[in-house]
């Protein structure tokens, strides 16, 4: 019986690791300066920035701020707009986090805007794969559809998009 126990062990210290060394890839690719949670720095969203949360320490779920309120790609596939609270419940991440520049400029465009207006109310079929909210974020972003799954893969697309690095600072709403 404790055998089962101790692989188990060893695949969460295993996947720890594997998180850790991520974030590490992304800094020192230049993606990321900082991540969600390293800094206590508070912005205020504007329409079109890209926002997250965390989910069970592990993962992150994206979204485009708008009027006060978040568009996300849910996963029923419907493509809609909730409150920040809405964004955060059912979530391990208490808080939401901003792209920034290291400047602390939310990092946005009208072109983003409007993409994101023009997809509310559809549906697109939601895959944790193929077709996340990571992927729809940069959909709305670049108005292009490339394969994105990661949250990792989401801060190497800000990161060119923007030609920054992403500082992901604390949304103050």
């Amino acid at each position: 019986m404790p055998l089962p126990l101790i692989w188990l062990g060893a695949g969460i210290v295993a996947a720890a690791a594997g998180v850790e060394y991520a974030r590490e890839q992304q800094k020192s690719s230049g993606d990321v300066g900082v991540f969600p949670g390293e800094c206590k720095t508070e912005v205020e969203p504007v329409d079109g920035a890209i926002v997250c949360c965390g989910i069970y320490g592990v993962f992150q779920h994206t979204g485009i701020w708008l009027e006060g309120k978040i568009v996300e790609l849910a996963g029923t596939g419907l493509i809609r707009a909730i409150s920040p609270t809405r964004f955060l419940a059912n979530r391990s991440g208490e808080k939401i986090f901003v792209a920034c520049d290291a400047k602390l400029n939310v990092l946005t465009q009208s072109a983003c805007v409007e993409r994101t207006i023009a997809t509310l109310f559809q549906f697109s079929h939601y895959d944790l794969v193929e077709n996340n909210c990571h992927r729809y974020v940069v959909r709305c972003l670049t108005g292009s559809n490339p394969a994105i799954t990661r949250f990792a893969q989401l801060n190497a697309a800000l990161s060119r998009h923007y030609a920054t690095s992403v500082h992901w600072q604390l949304a103050r709403w």
